[in-house]
Order: structure tokens, then C-alpha cells, then sequence
């Protein structure tokens, strides 16, 4: 019976683990914990979930388990693939065992799109939206590839230094050099409107929509940490531009 409730709760703990680092919200997370619980014939659980850390514990059973959260990102598809699982063992086409399994294997093994489609994709956002913010079509192309640069510069960054938010200034810090050096050799092209449409898919937009979605639900405490950590991010971006702007500024006059 204990062997039976601890492979629940390191079930629903893990499962919290996956979507809470992929960027859900904390009350999906503890909505997914508590239907685990509920599905495996365990109705009374409690489950607590911040942005650092998931409690989850069982009132028939009297240990309560804690995971760290580690580095949180944005993965959407291990977020679906978690809540899929979910409906399958609430459907019982899987058991516990199994259920536990997938998720280990969700954590280690889900793929992610190719490096050069995210680049292109990251290139191709920074271009479109630089027009719809009211850019030239002359800005289009510029903005294109220093997007794309911007962003591979972001990704390799974070691959090699464990530093945070280090990756989204030294990505801004690039991006604001580059449209400078793209102003010098064409005149028409707006440095203002390539740094606009360069930095928007290093901003944090799907982490302040969580962190707004979580303390309207009540779940303050995450809701900050994670409204702080977009905040932080945001600035990084600021001051690698304003980096640029105060040390070459004079080449804009």
C-alpha cells in the first residue's frame, strides 16, 4: 500500500515538474496533480505549487513529498503532452506504472523543432512585426537577419553559460550593434524600427501572461516570482540596447 502511494505521489510530482520548467500555469499544475490523485482512487490529496517548488501529499497517507523546479522555459508541447497522458489514465487506458514511465520519458526525450526552424521562425516574427509596428518594407530584410542573428546569438549563449538573463542581454547588446552598423550603410533603413522588431522574440510575453494569469487565480506568491523574473529579463533586453545607444549613439545623429 506505502509502495503504491509513493509511485502516485512521485507521479503527480513529476508531472508537476514537467509542465511547472515548460511554463504552465500553477493552477493547470495543481488541477493535473489533483486529477492524477483523484483518477488513481485517491480523492483526498493536497498538492501546493510555487514557481521553486511543488508539495503534494496525500491525507490517507501521512508523508508529504517536495520537487525542485529547476530552470523554467517555454515548451508547450510537453505541456500538452502531460495533460494527454492525464486523460489517458483518467480514461484508464494507461495504468500508474505506465503513466509514470511516459512522463519520465516526456522529461528526457520530447522533441524540440529543429535549431534552424526556430532561427528562421525568430527571423521572420522580428520582420513582420517591425512592419506591423509601423516599419518600412525598406527595414524588412535588415530586420530579418539581425532577428535571426539575434536570437542564435541567445540560444548559444544560454548553451554555454550558466548565467541568467546574461543570454537576452548580450542578444539585445548584438541586435542594437548590428542596426547600427546596418543605418551606416543605408540610410533609409530605421535603427529605431529594426530593435523593435529584432528584440520581440527574446521578450518574456508568454511568461508575463502566466504570471497575470496566476495571481488573478490567487496563487500570489508565483505569480510575482514569475512576474519579477519577466520584469528582469525585459530590463536585460533594455540595457543592451541602451548600451549601444549611450556608447554609439553619436553615429545616429
Amino acid at each position: 500500500m506505502q509502495k503504491a502511494e509513493g509511485l502516485l505521489i512521485d507521479t503527480c510530482l513529476l508531472a508537476g515538474k514537467i509542465m511547472m520548467e515548460s511554463g504552465s500555469e500553477v493552477y493547470r499544475v495543481e488541477d493535473t496533480m489533483n486529477r492524477i490523485a483523484e483518477n488513481a482512487n485517491e480523492p483526498d490529496s493536497n498538492s501546493y505549487v510555487t514557481a521553486t517548488g511543488i508539495f503534494m501529499g496525500l491525507k490517507s497517507s501521512r508523508y508529504t513529498q517536495i520537487e525542485n523546479v529547476g530552470e523554467r522555459n517555454i515548451n508547450l508541447e510537453k505541456v500538452q503532452a502531460v495533460n494527454q497522458l492525464s486523460r489517458e489514465f483518467a480514461e484508464k487506458k494507461v495504468n500508474l506504472t505506465t503513466l509514470y514511465q511516459q512522463l519520465k520519458k516526456i522529461d528526457k526525450e520530447t522533441p524540440e523543432f529543429p535549431l534552424l526552424f526556430q532561427i528562421l521562425s525568430a527571423a521572420f516574427l522580428s520582420a513582420f512585426l517591425m512592419v506591423l509596428f509601423g516599419g518600412s518594407w525598406l527595414n524588412f530584410i535588415p530586420t530579418l537577419l539581425i532577428g535571426g542573428i539575434g536570437y542564435s546569438v541567445k540560444y548559444s549563449v544560454k548553451q554555454f553559460f550558466d548565467l541568467r538573463f546574461f543570454d537576452s542581454f548580450l542578444a539585445s547588446l548584438i541586435i542594437g550593434i548590428l542596426a547600427l552598423i546596418a543605418t551606416q550603410i543605408n540610410s533609409a533603413v530605421s535603427f529605431d524600427y529594426i530593435c523593435i522588431g529584432a528584440v520581440m522574440p527574446l521578450v518574456p510575453g508568454v511568461a508575463i501572461t502566466a504570471s497575470l494569469r496566476d495571481i488573478l487565480a490567487g496563487h500570489l506568491v508565483s505569480g510575482l516570482v514569475r512576474g519579477t523574473e519577466a520584469i528582469i529579463i525585459a530590463a536585460a533586453i533594455a540595457i543592451g540596447i541602451a548600451c549601444v545607444l549611450s556608447i554609439f549613439g553619436g553615429f545616429l545623429s
